[in-house]
C-alpha cells in the first residue's frame, strides 16, 4: 500500500494539472471569503471562519473529482492496472492507497488555507480574539468531508476510462449526496420524513461548526466506506474475481460492527472555547421528555439579510439542530420569510397579523447597489404542540448596548428562549399564579398584557384572600400583591404568611406612597404624595426588608407630554423627562435581569435589606447614581419640569427598588395567637420551608398604559414615547424563576464572547488583507511547485 501511495503523490505533484487545479481553487476561494461582498468575512465582520467552513463544500465538489478522475481512469487506460495487479498488492492495498494518496493532496490544498486563520487572528478586536477551539473542529468537519467525497471520486473513477467521464459523475454524486437530499425533503410527499439526514449537508453542517457527535463521525466513516467497497465490487467484477476472494465481506462486517456501536453510545466533543453548542442537562430533558411532536417556525429569513443578522439567523439554526438532537425525532423546524411573495396591501395585513400574535416586526436598513433600502424582517418565531403556540422573541434589544451587543446578547439567550417556550407548549398541569383583589389593587384592564403574556404557559387569575379557602391559596405557585391601596387584615396576613411557611413564592410590588400623574393634572399641575396605610410593614419587615416612604428622583428617567402654550389655537405639547418615572437597568447578572431592557417605573420608593439569618439577599434593580430619594409626604408640582436639574444635587449611591429574598423565613405570627376569622384547621407552622419572594418597591411595573378608547397597550410600551422597556420580559422571567424548579432560568447564564473584527484597521487596511488572502495562498503553490520542478530535475539530471 505505501508503494501505491507514494507513487501517486510523485505522480501528481510532478504534473501542471495538479498545481493549477489547486491554484484555481484558492483563487476562487480567496474571492468568495475575502473579496466579493456577499460571503466577505471583512463585510461579515466578526471575528469567525464560518464562510470558509460553508464556502469550501461547493468547490471541493470540483476540486476533488479534478484529484480523483485520473487515479483509476488512467490506470485502465493505459493498461497498468493489470500490471499492478501482478505485483504482490491485494484490491484493497491498491484502492488504499490511492484513496489515502488522494486525501494527503486534498489535505495539501488545504494547507494554505491557514494564511485565513492568521489573518483573522491578527485582525480580531483585540488581537487573538478568535476561537481557535472552533476553527480546528471545523477543520476536522472538513477533512471528514473531503473523506466522503475522495470515496465518492475514487468511485467514479473506477467505473470509467474516461477521466472525463468519471470528474462528471463524481460532481453529480458529489453534489446529489450533500445536497440532494435535502432538496427531495422539500417534496410534498416527502415532507417530515427526515430523508435529508441521509445527505451529507445535514451531518457536516453539525460538525462544521465545532461539534463532532459520534453519529456524525460514523455517518462519514459509513459513507467512505460503502464507496471504498463499491471501488472494490467495480474492480473485482473488471477483473473477473469472485466475491468472496476479495475484501468487501470484511468491509462490510466492519461497517456493520461500527454503525451497531454507534447506536448504543453517543457523545459529543464541543470544540468551542464557551462550549456554545453543548446543550444543558434542563434542556436534554426537556426534550427526551417531549410527550409529542413539536414543530417551530422561524421567520427570521431573507435575502440581503445584515450579518448581525445572518448570525443570529445562523445562530437560531444551531441552536434547533441541538435541541432536535435530542427530541427523539419530535422536534422539527423551519425556516420561512412571511412576507415573501405578497403585494403590499398584503404584507401590511400580514405585519398586522403578526403583531396581534405578538410578533413585532424589525425595520433594517440594507445596503444595495442604488444606496440603502428598508427591508422588514421578523426576529421571532413559533413553537407549535397541538392547539398550544407560544411566540419566541429572537431579538433582545437593550438600551445603551451596540447593535453587535444586542446580538449577541440575544444569542446568548437562545437555548433558553426555546427550551422555555417548548416546555410550556407542551406542559400538562399549567402552574398557577395568583393575582390579588380586595384591595383596589391594579384593574384587569391595567394588568391586561400581564394577565395574557403569563396566560400563554400558566393558570392565571385573581384571588381574594379575604374569601379564598387556604387549601385552594397553598394551590398556587405564584401569589403576586399587585400595587394595593386598601390595608391587608390580620386574617389576609395570616394566609399569605402561612402560605409562605409552606414554601410558597410571593411577589410584592407594593407603592407606599400615594401619587399619580393623572392626579397631578386633575388637580391644577400639583398634588400631595402622601404614605399608604397598608398594614405590611411588620410583616415585611419580619421577613428581611423595609419599603420606605419615599420617592426616588432619578435623572435616568422616561419622558412624559407636557403642554408648552399655545400657538394658533392649537395646544403645544412637548415631551420631557419627568425625575419620578426612573427608568432602572439592570446591571446585574441574576437569570431573572440578565440582559434585560430597562424597567420604566411610575413614582417607586427605596428599599432598605435587614440581615436576616437563612435568607440569602439578591439586589435585582437599582436606581441610577444620579438619583436621590424625597421623603413622604411631599407636595409634587409639574411646574419642576420647567427647572433644568442640577446633576449636583443627584449624585449619591444607587437605591435599591427590587431585591431577591430566598431561604428559611420566620413567621411573622410566632408566638401569636391566630386570628380571629380563621375558621379552617391550619397547621402553623413558625419556619418556613424553602421559599422566595420578590419585592419590588412600584407596583406601575406590572401595568400596562390604557388608550383614550379603553384597548390596553403591551407591558413596558410607553405610548408617548413610543418605546418598548423590559417590564413584560422581568415578570415572565419572575414567573419563570419563582415557579420552576428544574433550574430552566438558569439557562439566562449563558455566555458567549463576542469576537468582532476590528474596524479601524478593516477601514484602513482592508485592500491589503484582500491581497494578501487572495495572492499568499497562490504564491505558495508555487513555490512549491518551482521547488518540485527543481528537486525532479537535479534527481533526474544525471
Amino acid at each position: 500500500m505505501l508503494p501505491i501511495f507514494q507513487k501517486e503523490i510523485s505522480s501528481y505533484l510532478s504534473s501542471l494539472v495538479a498545481y493549477v487545479t489547486i491554484g484555481v481553487f484558492l483563487l476562487v476561494l480567496g474571492l468568495f471569503l475575502w473579496v466579493f461582498p456577499e460571503s466577505s468575512i471583512l463585510e461579515y465582520g466578526y471575528a469567525g471562519l464560518e464562510s470558509l467552513f460553508s464556502t469550501a463544500p461547493y468547490l471541493f465538489m470540483f476540486l476533488i473529482p479534478a484529484i480523483t478522475m485520473r487515479s483509476l481512469a488512467e490506470e485502465r487506460k493505459e493498461g497498468t492496472l493489470e500490471i499492478l495487479a501482478t505485483r504482490p498488492l491485494t484490491d484493497w492495498q491498491i484502492v488504499l492507497g490511492k484513496y489515502l494518496a488522494c486525501l494527503m493532496l486534498v489535505l495539501f490544498a488545504l494547507l494554505p488555507t491557514l494564511i485565513y486563520v492568521y489573518s483573522v487572528w491578527v485582525l480580531g478586536n483585540p488581537q487573538g480574539n478568535l476561537d481557535t477551539g472552533a476553527v480546528i473542529g471545523s477543520y476536522i468537519g472538513l477533512f471528514l468531508l473531503g473523506a466522503a467525497f475522495v470515496a465518492i471520486g475514487l468511485f467514479a473513477s473506477s467505473i470509467s476510462k474516461n477521466q472525463i467521464i468519471s470528474f462528471t459523475v463524481a460532481v453529480f454524486l458529489s453534489y446529489f449526496f450533500y445536497s440532494g437530499f435535502n432538496s427531495l425533503s422539500q417534496l410534498l410527499s416527502l415532507q417530515n420524513s427526515n430523508i435529508e439526514n441521509v445527505g451529507i449537508a445535514a451531518h457536516y453542517d453539525a460538525v462544521g461548526r465545532g461539534v463532532l457527535a459520534t453519529g456524525d463521525l460514523v455517518y462519514f466513516i459509513l459513507i467512505s466506506g460503502i464507496f471504498i467497497g463499491l471501488t472494490l465490487l467495480v474492480i473485482a467484477r473488471q477483473r473477473q474475481k469472485a466475491l468472496k476472494y476479495t475484501a468487501i465481506p470484511a468491509l462490510a462486517a466492519v461497517l456493520l460492527v461500527v454503525a451497531v456501536l454507534s447506536h448504543f453510545t453517543y457523545t459529543r466533543f464541543d470544540f468551542t472555547a464557551e462550549k456554545r453548542f453543548t446543550i444543558s442537562e434542563v434542556s436534554r430533558n426537556v426534550m427526551n421528555g417531549l410527550p409529542q411532536p413539536v414543530t417551530v417556525t422561524v421567520y427570521l429569513q431573507g435575502k440581503d439579510l445584515p450579518g448581525g443578522m445572518k448570525r443570529l439567523q445562523q445562530g437560531t439554526r444551531d441552536m434547533l439542530n441541538d435541541l432536535q438532537a435530542y427530541s427523539n425525532s419530535k422536534l422539527s423546524f423551519n425556516f420561512t420569510n412571511p412576507l415573501d411573495g405578497l403585494n403590499p396591501q398584503e404584507q401590511e395585513q400580514t405585519i398586522q397579523d403578526m403583531q396581534a400574535q405578538g410578533i413585532e416586526p424589525t425595520n433594517l436598513s440594507v445596503k444595495t447597489d442604488n444606496g440603502v433600502s428598508q427591508k422588514i424582517i421578523f426576529p421571532a418565531a413559533i413553537v407549535k404542540c397541538g392547539e398550544h403556540v407560544i411566540g419566541v422573541k429572537l431579538l433582545q434589544t437593550r438600551i445603551g448596548l451596540s447593535p453587535d451587543e444586542v446580538l449577541n446578547n440575544s444569542i446568548q439567550n437562545l437555548e433558553y428562549a426555546f427550551t422555555s417556550a417548548i416546555k410550556k407548549a407542551t406542559g400538562n398541569g399549567r402552574p398557577r399564579i395568583g393575582f390579588t383583589d380586595g384591595h383596589n389593587e391594579l384593574s384587569d384592564l391595567q394588568l391586561n398584557d400581564a394577565l395574557k403574556s403569563l396566560a400563554d404557559g400558566y393558570e392565571v387569575g385573581r384571588v381574594n384572600l379575604q374569601t379564598m379557602p387556604y387549601a385552594n391559596l397553598k394551590s398556587l405557585k405564584l401569589l403576586i400583591i399587585p400595587k394595593p391601596e386598601k390595608p391587608f387584615t390580620e386574617v389576609e396576613k395570616f394566609k399569605i404568611d402561612q402560605y409562605l411557611m409552606q414554601g410558597g413564592r410571593i411577589l410584592w410590588a407594593i407603592d407606599q406612597v400615594s401619587a399619580e400623574l393623572d392626579s397631578l393634572r386633575g388637580h391644577g399641575g400639583e398634588q400631595l404624595a402622601f404614605n399608604k396605610k397598608l398594614n405590611l410593614d411588620d410583616q415585611l419587615f419580619r421577613y428581611g426588608v423595609r419599603i420606605n416612604y419615599d420617592l426616588i428622583a432619578d435623572m435616568s428617567c422616561s419622558q412624559i407630554p407636557v403642554s408648552t402654550g399655545n400657538m394658533g389655537g392649537q395646544a403645544q405639547i412637548q415631551m420631557l423627562p419627568w425625575l419620578f418615572y426612573p427608568v432602572f437597568m439592570p446591571l446585574g447578572k441574576h437569570p431573572v435581569i440578565k440582559n434585560l431592557e430597562g424597567i420604566r417605573s411610575e413614582f417607586a420608593s427605596t428599599i432598605d435589606l435587614l440581615p436576616v439569618k437563612g435568607i440569602k439577599q439578591t439586589v435585582l434593580l437599582a436606581s441610577s447614581p444620579y438619583s436621590k430619594k424625597l421623603t413622604s409626604p411631599r407636595l409634587l408640582s409639574l411646574q419642576a419640569l420647567e427647572q433644568e436639574p442640577n446633576p449636583k444635587e443627584f449624585q449619591g449611591a444607587p437605591q435599591i427598588v427590587g431585591a431577591l429574598l430566598e431561604g428559611t423565613f420566620s413567621s411573622n405570627f410566632q408566638n401569636r395567637p391566630v386570628p380571629e376569622g380563621i375558621t379552617e384547621n391550619i397547621p402553623v407552622l413558625n419556619t418556613s420551608k424553602p421559599a422566595k419572594m420578590i419585592v419590588l418597591s412600584d407596583g406601575d411595573l406590572l401595568k400596562n398604559q390604557v388608550s383614550a378608547d379603553g384597548s390596553p397597550f403591551p407591558l413596558g410600551y410607553d405610548r408617548y414615547t413610543q418605546q418598548t422597556y423590559g417590564n413584560k420580559n422581568l415578570l415572565l422571567n419572575i414567573a419563570d424563576y419563582m415557579t420552576d424548579d428544574s433550574g430552566l432560568i438558569s439557562l439566562r447564564n449563558k455566555e458567549i464572547k463576542l469576537r468582532m473584527l476590528n474596524r479601524a484597521r478593516l477601514r484602513n487596511e482592508k485592500t491589503y488583507w484582500q491581497a494578501v488572502n487572495t495572492i499568499a495562498p497562490l504564491l505558495l503553490v508555487l513555490i512549491l511547485a518551482i521547488f518540485q520542478h527543481l528537486y525532479r530535475k537535479r534527481k533526474y539530471a544525471h
